[in-house]
Parts: structure tokens; sequence; C-alpha cells
């Protein structure tokens, strides 16, 4: 029978449990000065709204000394301090518990809801690369990294729009953002029937230019929402045009015809296509107006249009020491690209932009750079770029740079031990079960585990929680929390790595803590390799 995994979750939960009724109380620590004496508090100040006095009772201390249940941690000791209810954890079991199940660290906490499908619709998809704009370029990453995080949490995803223009599909290629092409666009045919029969009345007479249908009134369609909705107060009327409906009926069959494989039984079954799928619409703030139209007209002109849409709004960007006066997204790119490419050459000498075998590497440091600044900031936000070099550097511990740099040293350390073994000074890798977790007695081997290897589950959920029960139009979605974590757990391992010494002579009586050190590195791996690729980034061997 398998073990559940150990989880951050389960072990606060089951601490407020054991206190009874009440707030929860608890917190887990992160700082390395608290880790050295406990891994949860629960502070003085809560247990005197509590408690009388702030005193928990000795039959209470007893059960969370003892405590015990499905994905709770052991504990070693619970105490009283003055900040409060201290407890530690059995680490060397924390430690073989979680370095025994690695992928299973690797993975969400939390299954998906059966059948749950989402269709991600990013408008800014549907103009050519020259004009995208780096507030627009911000919608289609966070797009992209939301699709990935619901599809690891097991949820069906639909994309839209399918990209047309050859050049877009070139610049995601490069962007490493994974979108479908189209051939061709869906037929408004039925749509602009309909649509010219609510414009009957509205229509005047008078010759509207080529591809103007007509206005219709959205006011009372706003108010029939109410004020809570969170619709503009200024829309009125709407101007509809062929592109109108050919975005409409796009989204329409997008919504009622779902891929063969995206999940089993929903496979092209209209009946699957309106109460039971949330709709996004990913836009910028400049764009928030145009689409809040666009969903009143669906609305209004389908009568099985969705009764959930929802609208991720991402902030503007400001742009410090740009080249120009307005950047595009392709000359963003470039600028990057340009300044990995000289850092590169800073670092290593010559020219390595000509070099076949760094071509790939730079592209992935390039957008590694550019997804780290644009996705490390909650979306709904606005975003500061700063273009300096140092911003690339892989000495600066915020960047893309960093974070794949590290990536690039763990790969290197694996290396490094698979070509000692063939040469025979260091034995083969041996069973898990056999380790001694016990030798792991680093604050920095704690902090590794502790802050990221165990909570990893939880965050995977996190970054894939779309809160479409709320009332109101627009929804939050927290995809700063990866690029975060990543940078966070580059530190933890960057700190680690620069002060142990991981492959140590090959003496037989150190090989046991040399092979703990890389069971729990190799954790460190899948973890940030998982992570990678919720950001559409390989993993690195060598920069």
């Amino acid at each position: 029978m398998a073990t559940r995994r150990l989880g951050v979750g389960e072990t606060l939960g089951a601490l407020n449990a054991a206190l009874g009724p009440g707030n929860p109380v608890w917190i887990k620590e992160t700082r390395t000065r608290h880790l050295r004496s406990r891994d949860f508090l629960a502070p003085h100040r809560a247990l005197q709204a509590r408690f009388d006095d702030g005193q928990v009772p000795e039959h209470l201390l007893h059960a969370l000394a003892c405590l015990q249940g499905p994905g709770v941690a052991p504990v070693l000791r619970c105490a009283p301090t003055p900040a409060g209810l201290s407890l530690q954890l059995q680490r060397p079991a924390v430690f073989k518990r979680v370095l025994s199940t690695v992928a299973a660290y690797a993975s969400p906490a939390l299954p998906a809801l059966p059948g749950q499908r989402v269709l991600l619709h990013c408008p800014a998809l549907r103009s050519s690369p020259c004009a995208l704009r780096l507030s627009q370029l911000r919608t289609v990453l966070v797009a992209d990294h939301l699709a990935r995080a619901l599809r690891a949490h097991g949820v069906c995803v639909r994309l839209v729009p399918a990209v047309q223009d050859p050049h877009m599909l070139t610049f995601l290629q490069q962007l490493r953002v994974d979108w479908p092409a189209a051939s061709e666009r869906a037929s408004p045919h039925t749509l602009r029937s309909h649509a010219l029969e609510e414009l009957t009345s509205a229509h005047d007479g008078r010759t509207l230019s080529p591809g103007i249908l007509g206005r219709l009134c959205l006011k009372e369609l706003v108010e029939e929402q109410g004020r809570t909705a969170g619709y503009d107060p200024n829309l009125d009327n709407c101007l509809v045009t062929e592109d109108l409906l050919s975005v409409l009926a796009e989204l329409q069959e997008a919504l009622w015809h779902w891929p063969e494989d995206s999940h089993p039984g929903l496979a092209g079954s209209p009946d699957t296509g309106t109460d039971s799928c949330l709709v996004v619409h990913v836009v910028s703030c400049e764009e928030e107006f145009q689409q809040q139209k666009l969903d009143l007209l669906w609305r209004k002109l389908v009568d099985k249009a969705p009764l959930r849409q929802k609208h991720l709004i991402c902030g503007p960007v400001k742009v410090a020491g740009a080249p120009g006066p307005l950047m595009t997204a392709p000359e963003y790119y470039k600028f990057r690209h340009a300044q990995v490419c000289k850092a590169s050459a800073l670092k290593h000498g010559g020219d390595l932009a000509q070099d076949p075998a760094w071509t790939e590497i730079f592209g992935v440091l390039s957008v590694a750079t550019i997804k780290f600044e644009m996705l490390s900031t909650a979306p709904q936000s606005q975003l500061f770029l700063a273009l300096a070099d140092k911003n690339i550097s892989t000495k600066g511990t915020k960047s893309g740079t960093f974070v794949m740099y590290n990536c690039a040293r763990l790969a290197t350390l694996f290396e490094s031990y698979k070509c000692s073994m063939e040469q025979g000074l260091y034995p083969t890798f041996p069973p898990v079960s056999s380790l001694d977790f016990s030798l792991l007695h680093d604050e920095g081997e704690w902090l590794l585990l502790f802050n990221n290897i165990l909570p990893f589950p939880d965050l995977l959920s996190q970054t894939a929680m779309l809160d479409c029960t709320a009332p109101g139009l627009h929804i939050t979605a927290r995809t700063e929390m990866m690029c975060k974590f990543l940078v966070q757990l580059s530190m933890d391992f960057s700190s680690y790595y620069n002060r142990v010494h991981i492959l140590g002579e090959p003496r037989p009586h150190r090989f046991g803590q040399m092979f703990v050190r890389l069971q729990l590195l190799r954790a460190v791996r899948e973890v940030l390799h998982t992570g990678l690729a919720m950001l559409g980034l390989p993993p690195l061997s060598h920069i």
C-alpha cells in the first residue's frame, strides 16, 4: 500500500484541529534563524485569544506531541516558548518520507474536478507580432503559463484564437509559447443572420461602411447583469462588424467542439459547451472595454452563450531604458537576446553567438529572462521593466538567467558524479531505502526540503486556482508564484552549493553522506525541472 505524501497544508490543518474549535493559529516558519529551533509556531498573541493567559492545557500539548494523520509530518517535540508554542518535526523521518518518493512531490497536491474545462481566450494573438505591444505580450505569457498550470492539474484547456499569421507562430515558437495554429477562420454565417435580425430596428437606412453591419444597444444587457457585475457603466452601443462576428464564431466553435484528446467523453459534444465550461478572457487593461463589449455581444446574439465568462485583466507595462518611445514585443526579444549574447561573450570570451552549439542556449536564456520579468509580478498589478544589462547576469539573484544558471550547475554536478562512477572512483547509487537520512543535518539541507520540496505540490495547486464562483466579472490568477518560487529555490540551492562540497574525495566512509546529499539534490532538480516546464522552459546542461 502506498504511503500518502506529507503535506504542509495537512500538517497545519491537524495542528489547528488539535487545539479545538476556533480560528487557525499555527504558522509555518520559513526563515533560517527560526528554523534552527522550530518548524511551526503558534504565536503567543494568537494563543491568548484562544486560552486564558495563553496557557495551552497539558492534555493538548500531549496531543500535539503525538500528532498523527494522513499527510501529517511526524512531530519531535512541542513546547511553550516566549514566542508562543513551538513545534519541531522529526527531521530525519521527514527527509526519509519525502526523499524516498521524490516524484510524488513534483505533482499538484489536489486533484482537479472530473471533467473541469476552461477556455482561455487571448485576443492579443489576433494581431501581427510587429504590432504586439508589451502589455499584450504579457497577456500571452500569462495565458500560456496558466494553461500549463491548469493542464498539470488535470483540467481540460482550450486555447483561442488559433493563430493564422505564420510570423506570429514563428514568434511564439521563439518565446516557447505552446499555442494552436489554424489554416482558416470559423464561419460567422449563423451569427451574421442572427445579428441582422437584432440590428433591423436600429438601422435607419443610412449606407454603412464596408464590413460594418450596424449598431446594437447593450445598455439593457448591462443593467440585467447588475452594477455589481463590474461592467463599465459607459457601455451603451456596440458597432457590430464582420470581424467581430468572426471572433464570436471562433469562440462558439471552440466552446462546442472540443478536440478528441481533450478529455474522455467530452470531445465533440455540443451539450458540454455552455454551463459546464469556464471562459476566461486574458486581456490587457487597454483592451478591457472592448472585451466587455464582446462578452455582452456574445450573450446577446447566442442563446447558448457561456454563463460563466470571466475577465483576467493584466496591468500596464512601463519601460525604463527603452531604446525608443514604443518598444514592440519582437524588439524587446531582440534587445534581451543581444544582451544575453554580450554577457556570455564577456564571461566566456569570443563571439559565441556565431557558435551553433550556443544558439539554442542563448534562445532559452533570452526567453527565461523575458518570462521571469513578465511573470514575477502579479498579473493584475502594473509591471515595471528595467532594461539594464544587470538584469540578465547570472549573478543577479532575481533573474531568469540566475535560475537557468543553477539548473545548469545541478546538471554539471550529476554529470560529474556519473563520470566519476564510470571511472570507478565512486560506487553506483545505492537503493534509496538503504540511505541514512540522519546524515542530513546542515541547516541548508532542511531549508531546501522544508521551504521548497515539501510545499511544492501545494504551490502547483495554487497556481492553477481560478475562483470562478466569486461574483462579478473579473477573476484573478497567481501566475507570479512559480517565478518567485523558482528564484527562491535557486537562491537556497546556490547558497548551499557554494558552502557544501557534495562530491568529496572518494573515501568509503564519506559515501553515505554524499549519497543522501545527492538524493536531496535529485529532489531539488525534479522540482526545478517541473517548475521550469510550467513556464515552457527546458532545463539547461551548461551555460
